[in-house]
């Protein structure tokens, strides 16, 4: 499949892969893929954050990732069905950041050596939802009859999926059905799934 990624994709996956080793998280996932999209200039899905207006919000963007990751990676759907149960998770964040220390459930350092300048010598997994962003972005490509998958083919799958990524993006105005008005005109006329 990447042998079909434009050398802007590719550069959101390597760039996820960076993220993911700064933030010492044991895989790669759609938050990465998020930032790393962020960190792009010049190509398509670049150019549709930007006409979005996410370009001039990335810390807006980063911070509600880092309270995603406090909250152990839990989209606000999640709590609200955990609260539905009666379970108040803001409340058992808060115990838990009491007696561990803030960010507690955040990821971890994880397990593999590490090189001499701190980073990982293994390589680094990508997380199920993050291997599902890279087969919807597969999908979405064919679905338009792109010859290949370009990062807006990655951006497009983020906000379809939905999840922490699609959530945190929605809440910035971006979603599936902005983000495919802005590239192709069309409001998401092509499949989303």
């Amino acid at each position: 499949m990447f042998e079909r990624f434009t050398k802007d994709a590719r550069a959101v996956v390597e760039g996820a892969v960076l993220h993911s080793e700064r933030t010492g998280a044991d895989t790669v996932a759609e938050e990465h893929m998020l930032l790393a999209l962020l960190d792009r200039e010049g190509s398509r899905g670049s150019f549709a954050l930007a006409a979005l207006g996410l370009a001039d919000r990335r810390d807006s963007v980063e911070r509600d990732l880092a309270e995603v990751r406090r909250r152990g990676g839990l989209s606000r759907a999640d709590a609200e069905a955990l609260s539905g149960l009666g379970i108040d998770l803001s409340e058992i964040v808060s115990r838990v950041e009491e007696v561990h220390g803030e960010g507690a459930l955040g990821p971890g350092s994880g397990a593999g050596a590490k090189s001499g300048d701190g980073r990982r010598t293994r390589r680094r997994p990508f997380a199920p939802e993050a291997k599902g962003v890279l087969v919807q972005s597969l999908r979405m490509a064919h679905a338009r009859r792109d010859r290949h998958i370009g990062d807006e083919h990655l951006l497009m799958a983020l906000t379809a999926r939905g999840g922490v990524a699609a959530e945190v993006l929605a809440d910035h105005g971006v979603t599936y059905e902005t983000v495919t008005r802005v590239l192709y005109g069309d409001g998401g006329a092509a499949e989303a799934g």
